[in-house]
Parts: C-alpha cells; sequence; structure tokens
C-alpha cells in the first residue's frame, strides 16, 4: 500500500507503514486527515448520488395486451433470478437484503424515519441509511457492481442498530430481527484488507469458490471441466477433504436437486470423478428455489410468446434452470438468435464473467426491454453496412471470420433489467462456439444511455475548460456510435484458430501467417477449450479493450458517422469526444485498481487505461497528461487531446494495438497476450507518469456512479399494470419492497436464509 504526502501539490510516495502514519501526523496533519477521508470515502455511497428512474411508460403503453403480459412474466422471471445474485457476490449480502426487505415492507421510507429521528439518527444518517440501501438493491449485494468494491454504511454501527431494534419489524419479531442483525452486522460494517474487495484467495472475497481457494484451485477445476465437457458457467466451486484426498463439489444451479438422470433430460454429467489425484463431484440444486420460480414464470411466459421461435427458446430455458444444463441454454441462444425484431426483447441466464476472479463463472442476470423504433433504424444500417467495414479492421482477411451473419442490433428501452448493474449496450450470447458459426445480437439500451451519461458541468473532472461545453454537448451522441461499434464490430468481429476434437482445422494450417512474425501460426484453441478458458483471468478485460478499440479505430470512418446522422464538422466533434472520452476514462480508470493486490476490479476500465497508455505511448503530443493543483488547493490533474493528430498519429497507434490483440486471441497465444495485456495494464509510480499518485487525485475527485429505479408490471384481470417510482433512494428502495410483496416474499427470503446458513461454513 502507498500514502502520499500533500504539500502545495508536491506528492511524494512513501511505503505504508504504521508507525510513518504517526509521524505524518504530526507534521502534516491536515494532509493526513485529507488522504485518510479521500480513502475512506471508496467505501461509502454519498448522500447526494445521482438516482434517476428508467423511463418506459411510452414503449409499454404501445404494446399489445399479449406483449405486455409476455413481458411481465418474463420480468417475473428475471427478478427471482436475480436473488441468486446476493449468493455470487458476498457471504452477508442475502442477511442484509432481507434483513432491509423486513425493515421497509413494514414501514416505508417515510415512516421509517420517524422512528430513525427517534432513535438519535441526524437527517443526514438516516439518508445515507437510505442510500447504502438503495445502493444494495441496485448493486444485488454489498459491493459495486461496476468495480466490485465494498460499500458500507456512512453512519455509526450502534445508531444503525438503534433504529433496527425500534422499528416495527423488530417490535413484531424482535428474536427474528435480532437473529437477522446479528447474522450479518459484523460483515456488514467490516473493512478489513481481504473484505475491501471481489477477490480469490487473499486478493479479496467471492462466493463463487470456498474461502480454501486459490488460483491453482481455479485452474484444476477448469481442467477438469474442459476434460468432461462442461461448462463453467452457471457453477460454484468448494473445496473439501475426502477420505485423505483434495476433493471438490462443483455444484450447478437448478431447481432440481437430484444428481442422477431424472424424466425430461437426457445424460447427465453428475455424478463423482476420480481427476489428478483429486476427487471432484458435480451436483445439483444450487439456488434451487429461486431457478423453480424462474422456470415457473418462462413457462407462464411462454403461453403468450409472439412465435415458435419464442416458445422453443423459453422451453429450452426452462429446462436449463431445471436441470442446471447450459447445453439447453445454448439450444434457447439458438432459438433466440433466430427471434429477429421481436417488439419484446429479453435475454436471461448466467451471462457475464466478469465478477468471477478467474473469469469463467457467470453472474445471473435477465432483462425485458421494449424496442426503440427510431434510434432502431440507425443501429439496421450500421449492420448492414457491416460487411463493408470489417475489412477496414487492421487484421488480414484470415483473422477475420468466414462468413459474417447478420444479427439484430436494436435499440431498446428497458422495463426490466435484474442483475447487480445495467449496462449500456449488450453482445450476447457469449457462447465462442455459437458466435463465430451461427451468429449474435446487439443491443442498445436507449433510456438507460439517456440518463447515465448526462453530466453536470461542475463534476467534469480532468478537462480543460475549453473542452468542458463540447463534451456534454457531444457526450450522447459519441457514445451512442461508439457502443454501436464497440457491440456490433468489436465483439462481433474476429476468428478464433480452433482443432476440433476429431483434429479438423478451421483454418488452412500450412497457409495462415502471423503478420507480427510473418511466420506460420503455431498455436490456436484444441477440443474443449475456450476463449474464457484459455485466457481466464484477463479475457473479460482484454475482450473489452479490443471492443473499444474498434470503435475508436472505425468511428474515424465517415460513412459510419453518416449513419448516425453526423456530417462534416460536427462529425469531426462526434470523433474527437469519443477519443477524449476515451482517455479520460482510461484516467478514471486508475478508482478500480487496487494497489495492495496490484489487481483491476473492472474490466471495462482497466482496458481504458491500458488503452490510455498505448496514447500516451505514441508520443507526438496526442495525449498530454499533467499533475497540476486545483482552485481548491488540492491534487488535480489535466488531460488533453490534440485532435489534430487523431486521424495520424492516434489511428496508427490504434491500428498497430488493435492488430496485435487480434492476432494474439486468434492464436490462442496466451503467453503472448498476458505479457503485452498486462504490462500495459501496470499501474506504477515510476516512467514518465506517477499513476499511482494520480490514483489518488482521482479517488479525491471520483464522482460516484448513478443508480436507477425501475418499474414494476402487475396482473390486474385482463390487463398488466405498470407502476413507477421516483427517481430517489426511497423510490428505489419502494419498487423492491413492492417488487417482492406478494404471498411468496416471506418464502423467498427464507430460502435464501436457509442457504446462506448452509453456506456459511465455507467461506472463513
Amino acid at each position: 500500500m502507498f500514502r502520499c504526502n500533500v504539500i502545495q501539490g508536491l506528492r511524494i510516495w512513501k511505503s505504508y507503514k504504521f508507525s510513518a502514519v504517526s509521524v505524518v501526523l504530526k507534521r502534516k496533519p491536515q494532509a493526513s486527515r485529507l488522504l485518510f477521508t479521500m480513502v475512506d470515502s471508496q467505501y461509502y455511497l454519498p448522500n447526494d448520488i445521482g438516482i434517476s428512474a428508467l423511463d418506459c411508460t411510452e414503449a409499454f403503453r404501445l404494446l399489445s395486451p399479449r406483449e405486455q403480459l409476455y413481458a411481465h412474466y418474463l420480468s417475473r422471471s428475471a427478478w427471482y433470478g436475480g436473488l441468486a445474485v446476493l449468493l455470487q457476490t458476498s457471504p452477508e449480502s442475502a442477511s442484509i437484503y432481507v434483513l432491509l426487505q423486513r425493515l421497509f415492507r413494514k414501514q416505508p421510507p417515510a415512516q421509517l424515519g420517524n422512528v430513525a429521528t427517534a432513535a438519535g439518527l441526524s437527517p443526514e444518517e438516516y439518508q445515507a441509511f437510505l442510500v447504502y440501501a438503495a445502493g444494495l438493491y441496485a448493486n444485488m449485494g454489498n459491493y459495486k457492481s461496476f468495480g466490485d468494491t465494498k460499500f458500507i454504511p456512512n453512519l455509526p454501527k450502534e445508531k444503525l442498530k438503534a433504529l433496527v431494534w425500534q422499528s416495527q419489524a423488530f417490535q413484531d419479531s424482535p428474536s427474528e430481527m435480532e437473529a437477522l442483525w446479528d447474522s450479518c452486522s459484523t460483515l456488514l460494517f467490516s473493512l478489513e484488507d481481504k473484505q475491501k474487495q471481489l477477490g480469490l484467495g487473499d486478493k479479496g472475497i467471492t462466493t463463487y469458490f470456498s474461502g480454501n481457494c486459490c488460483l491453482e484451485d481455479a485452474e484444476l477445476a477448469q481442467k477438469f471441466l474442459d476434460s468432461k465437457n462442461l461448462s463453467a458457467y452457471n457453477t460454484r466451486l468448494f473445496k473439501n477433504k475426502s477420505e485423505g484426498k483434495t476433493s471438490y463439489e462443483v455444484r450447478l444451479a437448478s431447481a432440481v436437486q437430484k444428481d442422477c438422470a431424472v424424466d425430461g433430460e437426457g445424460e447427465t454429467g453428475c455424478g463423482r470423478y476420480d481427476f489428478e489425484d483429486c476427487v471432484f463431484t458435480v451436483s445439483r440444486g444450487d439456488y434451487a428455489h429461486l431457478m423453480k420460480k424462474v422456470s415457473e414464470n418462462l413457462e407462464k411466459a411462454k403461453d403468450h410468446a409472439a412465435n415458435e421461435n419464442q416458445k422453443r427458446m423459453l422451453e429450452e430455458y426452462s429446462r436449463s434452470f431445471t436441470f442446471g444444463s447450459v447445453e439447453a441454454h445454448k439450444e434457447g441462444s439458438r432459438f433466440w438468435i433466430k427471434d429477429k425484431g421481436p417488439i419484446v426483447e429479453s435475454y436471461i441466464g448466467f451471462i457475464e464473467s466478469y465478477r468471477d476472479p478467474f473469469g469463467s463463472r457467470g453472474e445471473f442476470e435477465g432483462f425485458v426491454a421494449v424496442v426503440n423504433k427510431a434510434m432502431s433504424e440507425r443501429f439496421a444500417k450500421l449492420v448492414s453496412s457491416a460487411e463493408v467495414l470489417l475489412p477496414e479492421l487492421p487484421w488480414p482477411k484470415d483473422f477475420e471470420k468466414d462468413r459474417f451473419l447478420l444479427p439484430d442490433f436494436t435499440s431498446l428501452d428497458v422495463l426490466t433489467f435484474a442483475g447487480s448493474g445495467i449496462p449500456a449496450g449488450i453482445n450476447i450470447p457469449n457462447y465462442d462456439d455459437i458466435r463465430q458459426s451461427e451468429g449474435f445480437k446487439n443491443v442498445s439500451l436507449g433510456n438507460v444511455l439517456a440518463v447515465a451519461y448526462a453530466t453536470q458541468k461542475d463534476k467534469l473532472t480532468f478537462l480543460d475548460e475549453d473542452d468542458k461545453d463540447v463534451y456534454i454537448k457531444w457526450k450522447g451522441p459519441s457514445f451512442e456510435v461508439q457502443v454501436g461499434l464497440h457491440e456490433l464490430l468489436g465483439h462481433g468481429s474476429g476468428k478464433l484458430f480452433v482443432q476440433d476434437e476429431k483434429g479438423t482445422f478451421n483454418f488452412e494450417i500450412d497457409n495462415v501467417r502471423n503478420p507480427e512474425t510473418g511466420e506460420k501460426i503455431t498455436t490456436w484453441y484444441k477440443g474443449n477449450e475456450t476463449w474464457d478458458s484459455k485466457f481466464s483471468t484477463i479475457s473479460c478485460s482484454y475482450e473489452e479493450c479490443r471492443a473499444e478499440c474498434v470503435g475508436l479505430y472505425l468511428c474515424l470512418n465517415k460513412h459510419v458517422l453518416s449513419i448516425f446522422g453526423h456530417e462534416g464538422e460536427d462529425a469531426e466533434e462526434v470523433v474527437y469526444i469519443n477519443w477524449l472520452n476515451m482517455v479520460r476514462a482510461g484516467l478514471l480508470g486508475l478508482e478500480f485498481y487496487t494497489p495492495e493486490s496490484k489487481s483491476w476490479r473492472q474490466a471495462h476500465m482497466q482496458a481504458r487505461f491500458v488503452i490510455l497508455r498505448v496514447l500516451l505511448e505514441a508520443g507526438e503530443g496526442l495525449v498530454t497528461l499533467k499533475e497540476s493543483t486545483g482552485k481548491d488547493g488540492r491534487p488535480d490533474a489535466l488531460i488533453t487531446l490534440d485532435r489534430s493528430k487523431i486521424h495520424t498519429v492516434g489511428k496508427a497507434a490504434i491500428e498497430r494495438f488493435l492488430c496485435k490483440l487480434q492476432v494474439l486471441k486468434s492464436t490462442a497465444d496466451v503467453e503472448g497476450g498476458r505479457a503485452l495485456y498486462e504490462g500495459y495494464s501496470a499501474v506504477s509510480d515510476s516512467g514518465s507518469h506517477n499513476f499511482l499518485c494520480l490514483r489518488e487525485t482521482v479517488l479525491q475527485r471520483k464522482e460516484a456512479r448513478k443508480m436507477f429505479v425501475q418499474a414494476n408490471t402487475r396482473v390486474k384481470g385482463d390487463s398488466v399494470e405498470l407502476v413507477e417510482y421516483e427517481g430517489s433512494a426511497a423510490g428505489l428502495i419502494r419498487s423492491f419492497t413492492e417488487r417482492f410483496a406478494d404471498d411468496d416474499a416471506e418464502e423467498v427470503e427464507a430460502h435464501l436464509l436457509e442457504l446462506n446458513k448452509r453456506d456459511a461454513p465455507c467461506w472463513f
């Protein structure tokens, strides 16, 4: 860990030792207090955090009654499944969630406020509690979905306990509420080093693996899964000792808890296996009650499906969640791809692997959204231009897919997005074999973009004053272009060289040459190896970096800009702000680096930092980054971009780097890929820029990420009612207490607590 003494803008780095703290406290108390306040603030959500309601009123109103029912049951399925994220996040998340639900179900925020006053909380402390509760709901756990840092209530533990003890929920069920408090209150406030962030082994907390697992265990488990042709997406790993041998349980998410073959399922992968002097057991039943709810609501949605593809898709998804079969989910994804241009779009399952420290296990998410026709027209034009644009990418033809499978690319207004966070765009499915040979879909989430990236000038950091007005004006339009290119031609491009189990190659082994060396390629994917399993811990961020580079590179194309309605000087402004936003995001990305473990906590921000490093390295004054002192006397920084050099110096730098990324990915060159990517990801105090010191500046001036309030739907007779809430902490809380206010709310919560209690010994 490092600390920084602040003396009129001069920053000197020293190794952190406790004795040094006391010395500095005596010599520079004001600077030290500033540092500790700054460091602590990482773990609180500010009272003035931005909270916005996602508007989908008009989109939902235009749906037919049948479409509304379809959207309703898909939403219910997604929300029940989303509760599994609590169990995927931390040992205490589920208990905290139940504690909050019990409090607010009895007394909504305004009513509980009177109790808080009587319990001795100030208005600021009660607001801090509401913000914490809203944050837990929005992130589906007590770690930030974007950055994986823990957050705790910004009020004394004793005062929160006093509020709980005087609440109506406690008066009605004192023993239950006290037990809930006792089960989570210590971890709720704990900021021990390992608990400050998600990670594997001594690097942080994870519930994808039992607490006694380390990286070597994850690697061995991946080898086992590959040998049995099993996917890690819907699994967790638990390590034990059995008969003197190391044993592992690979637990599948499923409603069915029997490990033998059951009616309705083909061959099962469940059972006991000997592997490399260890014992592996594949079992079912993780999140069983929740998976049952997911499947039940998918079956109800099927009754209102618009076509046969949707029906078959939902049947396969239901089979996947019932039996724990990733193959069934892949089959459902195939029908999903075939369902072209639906009015109500959705996807559900164990999808993104960002939060698995090993990069192979998917976090549950489910979204339901309605097509925004005007914006979708622009994306459709981009899709139709894809085959013309792909050859513009800076790698040889052999490194591109044999045939580009034209996907759906639509702009959607989100009705429901259950999980730990809401992205701006999505490219799915994540199954390599399907994406390479069968296709994929892209979605841009319009009502998220509309509110997520609105920026106030006084909160816009690290930019020259002359850039700020231009940035605010063009940030939205430029980001729309970047999202489109990132999702469609970033994630949708590039070939993986594969030798299948029969020994057949999908490329001409004697003719394909590495453009970096001119030699024949010597490495490729073999058998059941996938991008995720091969590149593991860097796969997510590496791929996001590749997609971001594609967006930067192709946004220089005038045809692309015209598709989005930008011509002439306006088009150049879009390019400039897109590139400026990327280098600024690279600097902001330092917030998501942990010096103690030398690790990154957020895939996209690591990717953007890498791009910043590449563009700084390009030189010739393209990007400049200088430390300074702000008007407030605190350390500051200024990042500038020479717009006249974007099309020359900038384009050449991204072209070279992007080609390297693709070649290493295509050829399964893990060693070369790690060397390249981890080299640019390194954060140090040496070299031309002191990034460790700049990280402290970023932390002092960071703005908390916005949270979103989502509507609910209720069936009333033959119609569906849309229930909306205000964009505030109280509104977000109400949306969750009413979301699970049915008769089965307590049953679901009891199931969460039961699972928590069962696995509690596994974490520490």
